[in-house]
């Protein structure tokens, strides 16, 4: 039988059985196997191979956390139909939920659960785009009240279930590229201030009262352009790293933490980390991703779907990154 010993400031503690994974402050010896097991603190952020989800997809809209989130609809692998099928995430694994009302794709999707979310906009056939916004209560989507402009290629954030998101710029039918901002109030949709670029294939992060929107495509060529919402208006801050910019990109946090992970063109693994003022090149992610979704925050968030790596299939792969400063195991070989 192994023993295990564990210390704690001063005290020493003998153990027969495992006694689980250490916090900080504590470190099990297993004096069996000359092993010592510690919690220690990431220096950097890193991205690591997560479970895939069940539908390969791209152009699919995405709401929630890193341990509750939700991936909806996009378009499928095949004949690049469009989807109506949910995944929901619950930390470990995917599961297929109920389905949209309507199949669409590069649309917008807001919320901070698998269990309350809303889906807007979108396009659900070549060239039209649409104004509809369904909501979810964990168990079905609902018609609500539709956009004031349809649109596609968007810009999405939120807040507070079903109560709360922004739908940023985007593109029309025919080809126009919006600086439209929209606030959702959980009735209705309002019109707010304009970006100060329109675009389409822009990311978003943050909630409706304080919001990033970056990269994108200005219809001439891609941009790095960054601009902060405060509630009441978008001001331009500091660009991202590569002047050449980039769209299609999955971002998840807020304007004071924020990650960029992909982007196109063409697929790119690169990871760029807000820290409120300027973006920082960080750790890529093990391949490239574009116009997949993205949940979570700079201390734990997950990617999945899009077009990966160099031959832009679309992927049922999904990444996993680990924030610096966020706590794991080791298990040091003390032999």
């Amino acid at each position: 039988m192994a023993e295990y010993k564990g210390t704690h400031g001063i005290k020493v503690q003998t153990y027969t059985s495992d006694p689980g994974n250490p916090v900080i402050g504590q470190v099990w010896y297993n004096a069996t196997a000359n092993t010592l097991r510690v919690e220690a603190l990431t220096t950097a952020g890193a991205w690591a191979t997560a479970p895939a989800t069940n539908t390969a997809r791209r152009g699919l809209g995405s709401a929630g956390s890193a341990t509750s989130g939700l991936i909806i609809s996009g378009a499928d692998a095949g004949t690049g139909g469009r989807e109506t099928e949910v995944e929901s995430w619950n930390g470990s694994s995917w599961t297929e939920v109920a389905d949209l009302n309507s199949a669409r794709w590069n649309l917008g999707g807001s919320g901070v659960s698998n269990t309350a979310a809303i889906a807007y906009a979108g396009s659900e056939a070549n060239p039209s785009v649409s104004a509809k916004t369904e909501s979810w209560n964990g168990s079905a989507w609902t018609e609500v009240a539709d956009l004031n402009t349809a649109r596609a290629l968007l810009g999405s954030t939120g807040g507070s279930p079903y109560t709360a998101a922004l739908a940023i710029g985007g593109t029309g039918a025919t080809g126009p590229l919006y600086a439209q901002t929209e606030s959702w109030n959980g009735t209705c949709w309002t019109e707010v201030a304009d970006l100060n670029t329109a675009r389409d294939y822009l990311s978003g992060a943050g909630i409706t009262t304080a919001a990033l929107g970056f990269g994108g495509y200005n219809g001439s060529s891609y941009i790095a352009i960054t601009e902060l919402w405060n509630g009441s208006s978008w001001t331009e801050v500091n660009d991202m790293t590569r002047p050449s910019g980039r769209g299609s990109m999955q971002g998840v946090g807020t304007t004071t933490a924020a990650l960029s992970a992909g982007g196109s063109p063409p697929n790119v693994a690169l990871t760029e980390d807000w820290n409120g003022t300027s973006w920082t090149e960080t750790s890529d992610v093990p391949t490239g991703i574009s116009g997949g979704g993205g949940i979570g925050s700079t201390v734990s968030a997950f990617i999945a779907n899009g077009r990966q790596g160099p031959t832009s299939a679309i992927s049922v792969n999904a990444y996993e990154w680990t924030g610096a400063g966020s706590p794991v195991i080791r298990t040091i070989d003390t032999n």
